[in-house]
């Protein structure tokens, strides 16, 4: 018999289905009308960011192979490049906070610490670059950035002109003291001034997560950003991983219709290859970012990292879900009293529409969970039934039709990732 949950989902029934039959038309649309039109991040960005895994340090002296220095962000490169990572999709190289020096020229142009980055970063550019990769870099809105360097709100123009100079091709622009109400102007002046540059540079804007995440106007937010903060920073912890998934489903309804190609909510950095999560919890984290269409960007050292989370951060089949040209986020589809969810994502523009289906368990009781539902009860439509596969190990469960029971086991804090492929 099947298993009888409380179905609480934020998105009813009959708006999913209009949702996916409209899908295609949907993702047009805002390419079309509401996406910033620089041509980037047509499927969300993909790379290698510092900050999560090596934060501000700027020790070079006690810690020359941790710290924010060319040496760091030239070994990842290597390792993008020379490992496998590039050809997946995994392109950007991003520094984060602390690469400046404390102040400015004398013609108020930014440059980086001389002892840190004695080459500067249009050497660092040329370097990445030389590796078939590409350089993201960090600012700030407000008067510092969050790490205390050289603010940019006086400086937009100059800062835009001069990483433009450098070679960057994408900018994370934080919003660490700065008034939010001026957020609403000066990301869309960033925007206009790297568009004046002539050369394309994908935008990371943090202006949501400072105006509460979903007070602001995402239609506009998407006709200036590539990609945007919505909410707190990620920690090396299951807890983090969990409370930005709870956010994100609880605001579903408002972040899923505002992201597609062009257009993408950031959770915030892979933690996969730290410290602190399991490798069930690793599997969980990637396959959720898959789902909710999430830009990929690590956040570990790719110097040390273990088969095990490489495994999981290379599999081809979770980043082709989270790849997939539809552009459309998954959404939580069933939060149960029995602490499974079921979070559903449309990957394929064709009908009958392709499903990635992601099962979390929340519970703690130590032994796998057998949960069972039917695809009926997902409000999948396509009469013939479905052919149901795991993504991470590819066992196939089988043929099953809408009101056929499909029975899936859940290990405490992991998750089953399914494709189910419309058969007959």
């Amino acid at each position: 018999s099947v298993v009888q949950v409380r179905q609480i989902s934020t998105q009813p029934p009959n708006m999913w289905k209009a949702v996916v039959t409209a899908a295609a038309a949907f993702a047009l649309l805002l390419c079309r009308s509401n996406t910033l039109d620089n041509g980037l991040a047509r499927t969300p960005p993909m790379g290698w960011l510092a900050w999560e895994r090596f934060r501000c340090n700027v020790d070079c002296v006690d810690d020359p192979y941790n710290c924010i220095s060319e040496r760091l962000f030239m070994q990842m490169a290597d390792r993008l490049a020379e490992d496998g990572w590039k050809e997946l999709g995994y392109e950007y190289i991003n520094i984060d906070d602390c690469w400046m020096s404390m102040d400015r020229d004398e013609e108020g142009k930014l440059y980086a610490n001389k002892t840190r980055f004695p080459n500067g970063i249009k050497h660092l550019a040329d370097y990445v670059h030389s590796k078939g990769l590409k350089l993201g870099i960090y600012l700030d809105f407000g008067t510092h950035t969050c790490g205390g360097y050289p603010g940019s709100i006086k400086y937009l123009q100059k800062d835009a002109e001069t990483i433009a100079d450098w070679g960057v091709d994408m900018l994370k622009m934080d919003g660490c003291y700065a008034n939010v109400s001026d957020m609403s102007w000066g990301y869309p002046d960033m925007e206009m001034y790297m568009n004046k540059t002539g050369r394309p540079i994908l935008f990371s804007c943090s202006w949501p997560a400072y105006a509460g995440g979903i007070k602001v106007n995402y239609t506009v937010l998407g006709k200036y950003c590539n990609m945007w903060r919505n909410y707190d920073d990620i920690q090396d912890s299951w807890d983090s991983v969990t409370h930005i998934i709870d956010w994100f489903g609880d605001n579903q309804n408002i972040l899923g219709p505002a992201a597609g190609p062009g257009h993408w909510n950031d959770p915030d950095m892979l933690i996969v290859g730290d410290y602190s999560l399991s490798y069930e919890e690793s599997k969980a984290q990637m396959a959720m970012w898959a789902i909710l269409a999430a830009p990929l960007f690590m956040s570990n050292d790719l110097r040390s990292i273990s088969e095990e989370a490489r495994s999981i951060l290379m599999n081809k089949d979770v980043i082709k879900i989270n790849q997939d040209s539809l552009g459309m986020p998954g959404y939580r589809m069933i939060k149960g009293d029995n602490k499974i969810e079921t979070w559903v994502r449309p990957i394929v523009a064709v009908k009958p529409t392709y499903y990635a289906v992601a099962f979390l368990n929340r519970r703690e009781d130590g032994m796998p969970y057998n949960y069972t539902l039917t695809l009926g009860s997902l409000n999948f439509t396509y009469g013939m039934g479905y052919e149901v596969v795991d993504v991470f190990d590819n066992h196939r469960y089988g043929h099953f039709g809408l009101d056929t029971a499909l029975t899936v086991s859940i290990v405490p804090n992991g998750v089953v990732l399914v494709q189910a492929y419309p058969s007959k």
